[in-house]
Order: structure tokens, then sequence, then C-alpha cells
């Protein structure tokens, strides 16, 4: 099915935000360790396969629609603490959930309504990252270097 350029190229960038989150992800697994990190290392994991999944959804929606998916990651942010990284996942969340609400608005106006729907189970994980890295920052803050 031949899908319309807009949802392809959205799609293209939410793939490419998934793939930076991923990479993100999994290097502060790999860098966090010995930063009295134990009960945050499996989250960043954790994390990081449910982005992949999230790209493999959407990788297989732009083929559908007869596009050619992305394999370039957005920037990511690396270094600094344990809080830091927690900061710059919530960070990294927050702005793929602004984005991904404005391709749901998008395929909502074109009237795809899989990509919407695969969408807004998407940004509904994203916006339970969010809160998990939300609630760790408030409830452990003190405690983080």
């Amino acid at each position: 099915m031949k899908g319309n350029p807009k949802i392809i190229e959205a799609l293209n960038k939410v793939l490419e935000l998934e793939i930076g989150a991923i990479l993100q992800y999994l290097h502060h697994h790999w860098t966090g360790d010995g930063m009295e990190s134990g009960s945050i290392l499996p989250l960043f994991e954790k994390t990081s396969m449910d982005e992949m999944k999230h790209a493999e959804r959407v990788a297989g929606r732009i083929n559908f629609l007869e596009g050619d998916p992305s394999v370039k990651p957005a920037p990511i942010r690396k270094g600094g603490d344990l809080k830091k990284m927690m900061q710059d996942d919530l960070q990294g969340e927050y702005e793929a959930i602004e984005f991904y609400k404005s391709v749901i608005r998008l395929a909502g106006e074109l009237g795809d309504s899989t990509t919407r729907l695969m969408m807004e189970e998407i940004t509904a994980e994203e916006e339970g990252h969010a809160d998990l890295w939300e609630t760790i920052l408030q409830k452990t803050g003190k405690k983080l270097p």
C-alpha cells in the first residue's frame, strides 16, 4: 500500500528517535556501572528493549507504506553522573512524546487510522517511561550523586 509521503517522513523521524533512544539507554546501562546504580541499570536496559520494540513496529509500518526505513539515529546525550543520565533520558522522553503527538494529529488529518492508533500506543508507553524517570528522580534525587 503506497503511503502518504508526509506520514512516511514523520515515521522515519520517529524511527530515528527510537534508534537514538535505544543507543542512549544502552550507553547509560553500560557506563552507569559502579555509580551506586544497581537498581537503575536494569531499568536502562529494559527501557532500551521497549524502544527496540517501538522501532520494530514503526519500521514495519514504514515498510507496509512502501517507504524506506531510516537507520540513522537521532543525536544521543551521554556522559555525566547517574542523576544526569536519568535527567537526559527524561528529556528525551518528553521530546519524543511531543513529536509523537504531532504525528498522531497528522495521521488523523490524513485519515491514516492505523498509524494514528500505533502512535497512540507508542506514545502511551513513552509517557510510562517519562513517569518512571520522574518518579525515580523525585524519590531518590537527594540520594544520587
